[in-house]
């Protein structure tokens, strides 16, 4: 059975499902708001036939679409105050268990105790869509979420399934080219976060060249639309800017001289899948996906931007600067200093340690890593290789980044050790030339140099 036939399939099902209900006296289309559309909820989980279960699903999901703002802020405090776990099963099965603990008893426990909201949006998924609509549903909840923190339990309930539904076993790894519909290059322009795509031409120059690849992953429910992309060059060493990269007048590298795969965008696409995991798959199976091809290449490594780096030097309290370089740093976002070799030159003496007391010793109040990045690759079981100031001049990377970037090396002999580290003792891999430029500290700013493992 095809895609297009089972699609065609849901949809008469569906269509006959919604007669059903006009029968059975559901409101009309978009009646009633979302006091309308949490009836349809509770039809939805109390069991149906096929036709009308996926009918409902259907219209709830199109009555959804219908609500503003304020619908959409009740029908998400509705999910969680309405949807919640069957208390008196629950409540029963605990009396059950207590008298008789047995396995059965505790798995009827765990049946109990899950959230009416996960069964409702399983349910959900089954209208034509079903999935794409949650992803978007849950993209809205989240902005709610930064104003209503009571809604955090279906945020994680939405986390869990997606979790489920979207692990490595669905996704599947497409390159990207040229010859790729239009539909998804224009997707690649519009969800690119790291460095803008600002044309055809400019898309055209980061996947058509023989020194260029593109890689992403996509769900068999979502069709076309990309749900994480990376953009990657073959080099002859390790870059230390993103210009050069970028450059619409460079020269292609040669395939058979290239030794080194940069990995220098990666971007999520869809915001209603933030939390979960692909960007670590995604560059593991492009690294073998890239040796199977070009079996030259031997070092696979980063050129990362430092997203949080200029706002920590404002406003960290234990940031090792003094107010001479705090002053200095102040006007990092005027690029008139890159064009004067002496002021170039005191503004590395600072930020160069400071980037790397930044990465190595800088955490946020619950003791992580402060640079999001860095939490990803570290986690990934990358080394901070290099730090490179200047690597990107922008208006975006000045802003940001104080125009620094970084590369983070992908060892495959030392992947699975350095994510242990990290993740068991928040320990940073880093090399030596790193962890050197943390010394500096001392000459500049008369701070004792701190220890730091071995990475």
């Amino acid at each position: 059975m095809n895609g297009a036939f089972f699609s065609d399939l849901l949809n008469t099902i569906s269509e006959r499902g919604r007669t059903i209900l006009r029968l059975k006296g559901f409101p009309s289309d978009g009646a009633g708001g979302s006091a309308s559309l949490v009836e349809l909820c509770k039809a939805l989980v109390s069991g149906r036939g096929e036709a009308s279960g996926v009918a409902i699903a259907a219209e709830t999901l199109a009555r959804y679409r219908l609500l503003d703002d304020v619908g959409r802020a009740s029908f998400f405090a509705a999910l969680a105050d309405l949807f919640g776990p069957d208390q008196e099963k629950l409540a029963s099965a605990l009396e059950k268990w207590r008298a008789n603990p047995t396995d059965s008893g505790a798995a009827a426990i765990h049946y109990a105790s899950e959230p009416r909201r996960l069964e409702l949006f399983r349910r959900l998924n089954r209208a034509p869509g079903g999935t794409a609509a949650l992803v978007e549903m849950r993209a809205d909840l989240l902005k709610e979420l930064r104003k209503n923190r009571a809604l955090a339990q279906v945020d994680a309930d939405f986390q869990h399934l997606f979790g489920s539904w979207f692990n490595r076993g669905f996704l599947v790894l497409r390159r990207i080219d040229w010859s790729t519909p239009a539909s998804i290059l224009e997707r690649i322009i519009r969800y690119e976060a790291v460095h803008e795509i600002h044309d055809w031409n400019d898309l055209r120059r980061r996947i058509d060249p023989v020194d260029r690849r593109c890689y992403a992953f996509f769900h068999p429910a979502l069709v076309d639309e990309p749900l994480i992309f990376v953009e990657v060059a073959l080099a002859d060493q390790i870059p230390s800017a993103i210009a050069p990269l970028l450059a619409s007048e460079r020269i292609p590298v040669s395939p058979e001289r290239a030794r080194t795969a940069v990995f220098y965008s990666i971007s999520n696409c869809q915001k209603g899948l933030a939390g979960v995991s692909f960007g670590n798959f995604l560059i593991k199976q492009v690294v073998e996906e890239l040796r199977r091809e070009l079996p030259r290449i031997e070092t696979f490594v980063t050129l990362s931007p430092v997203p949080n780096f200029r706002s920590w030097l404002a406003k960290a309290e234990d940031a090792p600067i003094d107010q001479d370089a705090r002053a200095q740093i102040a006007g990092v976002d005027d690029p008139a200093w890159t064009r004067e070799p002496e002021a170039t030159e005191r503004l590395r003496k600072i930020v160069e340690p400071l980037a790397a007391h930044y990465f190595l010793k800088a955490r946020t109040p619950d003791g992580r890593v402060v640079d999001s990045v860095a939490r990803f690759h570290l986690g990934n079981g990358a080394r901070l290789e290099r730090i490179n100031f200047m690597g990107d001049l922008s208006k975006k990377g000045l802003k940001e980044s104080a125009g620094v970037m970084v590369n983070y090396l992908y060892d495959l002999d030392d992947i699975e050790k350095n994510h242990e580290a990290f993740v068991n003792q928040n320990e940073v891999a880093a090399s030596g030339a790193v962890k050197r430029l943390i010394k500096g500290e001392r000459a500049i700013f008369g701070i004792p140099a701190p220890g730091f493992a071995q990475g």
